[in-house]
């Protein structure tokens, strides 16, 4: 069904992050997950680590590609001349943010459609920031993260 864009900023990649990228890498013959390299949010793990786990865990899906960008998604999207972008939906606060965001890329390229995939029930609670922060604490997240980047994010918090 053609190619798809998967963007984020994987700040660490979770679970919830590898089930959206294996169900959406059925769906369409090519998938790039594109880590967005955001100057306004303060990473805690650099554009090539976070790179780097997205292909640890996307190694076995041979239809996927992981790349990174700066600049507006929109852009890079027509770039890559992919005019699909999905997006992982956990709860209506992500809902909010994301429609507008969709709204405002279809403004920009309305040759440009956002798919909403609905996270599975039982990732909804999960993002980064909460791996993160159990991380901090010394908290066990193996149940959080593919244990392909497990050693890797523990080594930043130990």
């Amino acid at each position: 069904m053609g190619m798809a864009i998967y963007p984020g900023s994987f700040d660490p990649v979770t679970k919830g992050h590898l089930d959206i990228i294996e169900r959406t890498s059925k769906i369409f013959d090519q998938l790039i997950v594109a880590v967005l390299e955001n100057p306004r949010k303060q990473a805690v793990f650099t554009i090539e680590e976070r790179v780097e786990m997205l292909k640890r865990v996307t190694s076995g899906l041979e239809n996927v590609t992981v790349e990174y960008f700066r600049g507006l998604l929109i852009e890079y999207a027509k770039q890559k001349k992919v005019n699909i972008i999905v997006k992982g939906l956990r709860a209506i606060s992500d809902f909010e943010f994301e429609f507008q965001m969709a709204l405002v890329n279809r403004k920009l390229n309305p040759q440009i459609e956002t798919l909403f995939m609905v996270t599975n029930s039982k990732y909804s609670y999960l993002s980064s920031s909460i791996v993160k922060e159990v991380a901090s604490f010394g908290g066990d997240i193996k149940e959080l993260v593919p244990p392909e980047v497990y050693d890797m994010i523990m080594a930043r918090y130990s």
